[in-house]
């Protein structure tokens, strides 16, 4: 061992202890090791920063992008749904039919497109369902990667190995070829997480957080059925206000007296009034559902007042406010301020009144919308302190269909045989559309983008370069060879597996199969083995990236979920473990490790 291998492994296991510790934030510990290796010498500056334009990095970038505009056009929204209607609200279907459906689009796509796909799609789900999206996320990203090794196209480093293998005499990898191990893979890893894996991610959602967090709290409102509501003459069990617009009726006013409690079988009639209870969102969607209006946008519209000119904002009452103690209606908010009360939020509390005859309280909360004059002057009032602007986040469903047809032709481009265009540009292509497709705006876009995950795999690569130059990957394999090499093929091959995964952590998959894979083959040539075998299992290998979140998939879920690297470590050690006696039991029928 050199002194600069020695040097490079002890700054590896510092930083893999402020990894672990999470005492400093991740990103900013992977960037203080870019900046090391800089300064000892591993790394020119320009080697280090290449990692920030690399293919990794453009891709995720681009993805998440196309993501944000399926989100933005009501796309994950209407997924959501359905797939909520096929489940139900139980935890233990929804978690399935993710697994389920993450691993099958993984199987012909890259794992991390499968996750960028879903991610936005379970935040959705886990808040209609009221789970924690902890315990979905990861499973997510776990199960999009266990169908790696099932299709030559299911992950590039595939491609990679397969490449690699034609220059060792072999032929190209099958389509197929790697699909009777990684199929018993997935499906072993698929029970795992469902009965397992998840029980083993703590829970770190606060109690109530999403409902005081700011914007996601619920409002009451009113919503006004208009005679040409497709709900007239409904049930409303068969309305879909829970379904489809996640919306609770709790009372409903016909006529001017008759106020009453509805039930499941409640008709729906012509010019009710619903007293209804939802997220700032939902209620906005109200807007776009033919049939039905805010009942303070019936009243108040200005049909001059273009949408750029208002705002939305919730605002707090204060202990001297002259409206504690008076309604809305008493105390003529609405030609006193000029503004429009969307809804009413007491702290969790259920009020059963027309939210204009509700005498109100210190600390209620209000989501006015306004012209932002009347906003501003409003601000100056000691009476209301304005929490913030909300964002209207009222989905462009007319661009729906034209989001969707970009995201799945960037796919088709960078998957189809022959290939058109490598994923990070077609995905950075499919950015491009859906700005000029006005989908979603490049400010809007940029909000949704995971930058801590960018920098963080951008910084890390350089680690894989450091270990890659210094001779630092090449040390441990042949340290492997002369260790493992004495006790078997079988072990020799064990072996290989668990080099080839943990070089994945520092290093992107493709560069620990490039570094792994010649000299697995030159050493199963010189025992007189089968190299295909080898092969084969560095393949499999290298896409078992379960024990820290450096995977592009996992990165994407790690800040969202709220994880700690830890707990990839916890979860996936177990995952690995299996994969790997799979691995070592599997190959060796479909590959014989000796030579015939």
């Amino acid at each position: 061992m050199t002194l600069d291998i020695a040097l490079l492994l002890g700054i590896l296991l510092v930083s893999v202890i402020l990894f672990s510790k999470e005492w400093i934030p991740a990103d900013v510990v992977a960037l203080s090791l870019l900046v090391t290796l800089i300064l000892t010498g591993f790394l020119t500056p320009r080697e280090a920063f290449e990692g920030f334009g690399s293919d990794t990095v453009i891709m995720i970038f681009g993805l998440l992008i196309l993501t944000a505009a399926l989100m933005k056009t009501g796309v994950m929204d209407i997924v959501g749904r359905g797939i909520l209607r096929f489940t139900g609200t139980h935890p233990n279907r929804l978690l399935l039919v993710v697994m389920i459906s993450s691993a099958g689009l993984g199987a012909f796509m890259s794992n991390t497109a499968s996750t960028a796909f879903f991610i936005p799609i379970v935040m959705g789900i886990a808040l209609k369902a009221k789970v924690s999206p902890t315990r979905l996320l990861m499973p997510l990203a776990f199960s999009s990667i266990l169908t790696s090794s099932v299709t030559l196209i299911s992950t590039s480093t595939n491609l990679v190995v397969s490449g690699l293998m034609t220059k060792y005499g072999m032929a190209p990898m099958g389509m197929f070829e790697l699909a009777p191990v990684g199929i018993p893979i997935a499906i072993v890893g698929i029970l795992y997480m469902f009965f397992i894996g998840r029980r083993l991610v703590p829970d770190r959602s606060i109690p109530g957080q999403l409902i005081e967090e700011f914007g996601v709290r619920p409002y009451l409102t009113e919503v006004m059925v208009l005679p040409s509501s497709s709900l007239v003459g409904k049930t409303l069990a068969d309305s879909g206000f829970g379904r489809d617009l996640d919306l609770t009726v709790l009372r409903v006013l016909r006529g001017k007296r008759n106020y009453f409690l509805p039930g499941a079988s409640t008709e729906i009639q012509a010019d009710d009034v619903l007293l209804v209870e939802g997220r700032h969102e939902e209620i906005l969607k109200i807007k776009d559902t033919s049939g039905l209006e805010i009942k303070a946008d019936l009243k108040l519209s200005d049909p001059n007042l273009q949408s750029e000119d208002t705002t939305l904002v919730e605002v707090i009452l204060l202990q001297r406010s002259p409206l504690i103690g008076r309604t809305l209606k008493g105390f003529r908010f609405r030609e006193r301020y000029g503004l429009q009360v969307l809804g009413l939020n007491r702290h969790g509390q259920n009020v059963h009144r027309k939210i204009s005859q509700v005498p109100l309280r210190m600390g209620d909360v209000l989501l006015i919308q306004g012209h932002k004059s009347n906003i501003a002057a409003l601000s100056d009032d000691q009476t209301f302190r304005i929490l913030g602007a909300v964002e209207e986040k009222r989905p462009q469903r007319r661009k729906a269909i034209m989001a969707v047809t970009i995201f799945v032709a960037a796919l088709i481009a960078a998957t189809a045989t022959p290939k058109i265009t490598p994923l990070p540009v077609a995905v950075l292509i499919g950015s491009i559309l859906v700005f000029l497709a006005r989908c979603i705006t490049p400010e809007e876009a940029y909000r949704e983008v995971e930058w801590k995950a960018i920098i963080l795999i951008a910084s890390m690569l350089g680690l894989g370069v450091a270990m890659d130059h210094s001779g630092t990957a090449k040390y441990l394999a042949g340290s492997l060879v002369t260790f493992a090499g004495q006790v078997g093929p079988t072990w020799l091959m064990a072996g290989f597996f668990i080099l080839t995964v943990l070089l994945t952590q520092p290093m992107s998959n493709q560069a620990a199969a490039v570094v792994i894979l010649p000299i697995a083959v030159e050493t199963a040539t010189k025992l007189n083995l089968n190299p295909r075998a080898f092969a084969m299992t560095v393949a499999i290998a290298a896409s078992c990236s379960y024990l820290t979140p450096l995977e592009p998939s996992c990165l994407m879920v790690y800040g969202p979920g709220r994880y700690k690297f830890g707990d990839f470590l916890k979860v996936g050690s177990i995952l690995t473990i299996l994969i790997l006696v799979i691995a070592v039991l599997m190959i060796p029928h479909y590959w014989p490790l000796r030579n015939q």
